[in-house]
């Protein structure tokens, strides 16, 4: 409304100038005769200047009122087609505007379009690395904590292990004989314990090895802290790294379970290619267990199972009591997945 009577006033201004400009060149009368004429010549029963004044407010006011509606028209297109750019993120051209003004809020879109992009990137970097930093860390603590828990507890109990044994044979068969078995034994399952629990701890990542160097590097190293026999055949297979970090960490929760629970003598490890599947088997001679008792869920199994469906593979176990248990993970293999994929090669 301010807007409307600033322009009105604005106007009348400007035309009663006009008017009395163009009265006063091209009339030839006197300044007397001049007066008398607006003063004392009637139009609508209003002397001549009070109907001027009038009617040069009125056209003022429509002019003012259409040029504040227009604006205010072109100014809510305007709004719309912002606010269509920041909710559906896209923009259509309007007929109602002028070519230079679509041409402008178009380029103002690209403008926008171009900084969430590249601020939608940059979010994403930022994520990545610190997720990457995260893991970095958390390899780095759990290679802390294994190497401690290796140097300190799994050396104690190691000790404590040789000095109950020398005593249960010092004891012969005296009254301390059998709890001393019995705390032997418990701290022999103690360190199988700590075994399986530094195995665990060992990072899953394969630091730019294949599965099977991965697989060998883990099972000598196991050999030497274990009392049962490992074998193992180990065929180089491509895969993607997804899926090779998985089969690693498969590897490592059966083998932790086996450590923990089988009792088992002897451990067989395969990673064959056959028929265009990766087959993945690690068997034990352990004591089973009944599958149809519920009670898989205490060799961990379930996370196996979860991780070979992630990678689009399936699992199956297979255990007897008294006879050991079969854990074997079938992946397909997809003919060329990885030849554009130099470093998977080159490793």
């Amino acid at each position: 409304m301010k807007a409307i009577i600033g322009r009105t006033i604005l106007l009348t201004l400007m035309f009663s100038s006009i008017v009395a400009v163009f009265f006063y060149l091209f009339i030839d009368v006197s300044i007397a005769d001049y007066q008398r004429l607006l003063l004392d010549t009637e139009a609508a029963d209003m002397p001549l200047l009070a109907w001027l004044f009038t009617t040069i407010f009125v056209i003022s006011l429509g002019i003012a009122s259409w040029i504040s509606l227009n604006s205010r028209m072109k100014e809510n297109i305007i709004i719309g087609k912002l606010q269509d750019l920041y909710a559906k993120q896209e923009f259509t051209g309007s007929n109602k505007m002028k070519k230079q003004t679509n041409r402008s809020i178009k380029q103002l879109y690209e403008v926008l379009e171009a900084q969430r992009n590249s601020l939608r990137k940059i979010t994403d970097e930022r994520v990545e690395t610190q997720d990457q930093i995260i893991q970095e860390r958390i390899i780095e603590e759990r290679q802390r904590l294994a190497r401690e828990l290796h140097d300190s507890v799994s050396q104690q109990l190691f000790a404590a292990s040789m000095l109950l044994s020398a005593l249960a044979e010092q004891a012969e068969e005296g009254p301390l004989r059998k709890p001393l078995l019995q705390v032997e034994r418990m701290v022999q399952q103690a360190q199988l314990e700590m075994r399986a629990l530094l195995l665990h701890l060992r990072p899953a990542a394969l630091h730019n090895q294949t599965l099977a160097e991965g697989l060998e590097e883990l099972l000598s190293e196991l050999q030497e802290k274990v009392t049962f026999d490992i074998t193992h055949r180990l065929e180089d297979i491509v895969l993607s790294k997804g899926a090779e970090d998985h089969l690693f960490r498969i590897a490592q929760e059966t083998l932790s379970n086996t450590l923990r629970h089988a009792k088992a003598t002897e451990v067989e490890i395969l990673l064959i290619e056959r028929d265009g599947l990766a087959i993945l088997r690690v068997q034990d001679n352990g004591v089973g267990f009944k599958q149809d008792a519920g009670k898989g869920g205490s060799y961990g199994l379930q996370n196996v199972k979860e991780r070979a469906i992630e990678i689009g593979g399936s699992c199956k176990i297979v255990s007897v009591p008294s006879q050991g248990t079969i854990v074997e993970v079938k992946l397909p293999i997809l003919k060329g997945e990885l030849a554009d994929d130099s470093s998977a090669v080159g490793r």
